[in-house]
């Protein structure tokens, strides 16, 4: 099995909630040959049930009746992978790829999964052939730290941490120190789980940057925003302001496995107007899998 096969089957384990609680029908409608308004509608219904959001759909909806008005028999699945990669194609993140000593915040609310991202997205690096520093860089709760360090030793990466209530930005200096004295061509730093309208936090944030650009003048080269699926669009509102405050480059959807909204990956890219890096879609250390727009259509719409 290729790459692309790979992920295929990962996304639908990924969506497999969204497949069973909410799309189920849409298999059936889409092997339909003929499609009266009566079937749109229902079609219409199940997309909007999965989350994909009113815009996509609208988008979506209108391209079959366009299609309908024709006369012809039309392949209602074709059309629709064909107008949801239009929307997902041209958000595709850039590759993480070690220029130099690199490095990665991982920033968002709390109980998102930052750390267990940050613990995955380490193994996976390591299992590049990759170098990898782990930094705790959330000082304020020792379970993050202990969390941290027992994905470290899963993962095979070192990981640098501090004392309880310890400056985070201290500990990022230390650590951007060392990896780049070392060669370590991957740095990520875990943060504290904090709400946008925290000033204290946010300001936070900004010293950690100010600590880490006095080593690495380019740093931190990608900040990656933790989003938990299972919140469906309810947080995006949050999670906007939030992106524009943090210098956000990236997007990581976790709890996709644990969700039955999985649609909810479109209008999180059509309004946060950032790519998806990676989807979490599971508990397992390689279940941190890089968003790939044709993998993730054909797990929501092929049963």
């Amino acid at each position: 099995m290729g790459l692309l096969g790979g992920l295929i089957n990962k996304f639908k384990k990924g969506l497999k909630r969204t497949q069973e609680l909410v799309l189920a029908p849409l298999g059936r409608l889409l092997r339909l040959q003929r499609l009266d308004e009566g079937h749109l509608e229902e079609l219409e219904d199940l997309l909007l049930q999965a989350d994909l959001g009113v815009k996509a759909v609208d988008q979506l909806m209108a391209r079959l009746r366009f299609e309908l008005r024709g006369g012809t028999e039309i392949d209602a699945k074709a059309v629709l992978k064909e107008e949801l990669l239009k929307i997902l194609r041209p958000r595709s993140a850039m590759p993480f790829l070690a220029q130099g000593t690199q490095v990665v915040l991982l920033v968002g609310v709390n109980g998102v999964g930052k750390t267990t991202t940050l613990g995955k997205l380490a193994a996976r690096l390591k299992a590049g052939g990759e170098s990898v520093l782990v930094v705790a860089g959330d000082t304020f709760r020792a379970a993050a730290i202990d969390q941290l360090e027992r994905w470290g030793e899963r993962a095979g990466v070192p990981v640098l941490r501090n004392q309880m209530g310890g400056d985070p930005a201290a500990i990022a200096f230390d650590g951007a120190t060392s990896a780049k004295a070392r060669g370590t061509s991957w740095v990520l730093i875990d943060t504290a789980g904090r709400l946008h309208t925290k000033d204290h936090l946010m300001k936070e944030l900004d010293k950690i940057r100010r600590s880490l650009q006095k080593v690495i003048p380019e740093a931190p080269h990608r900040v990656l925003l933790v989003l938990d699926a299972t919140t469906g669009q309810n947080g995006l509102a949050q999670a906007e302001v939030f992106a524009k405050s943090a210098g956000v480059t990236d997007l990581v959807l976790t709890k996709l496995d644990g969700s039955a909204k999985g649609g909810v990956v479109v209008p999180i890219l059509e309004r946060l107007g950032l790519p998806i890096a990676f989807v979490g879609v599971g508990e397992g250390l390689d279940d941190l899998i890089p968003f790939e727009a044709e993998a993730f259509v054909a797990g929501l719409l092929d049963a």
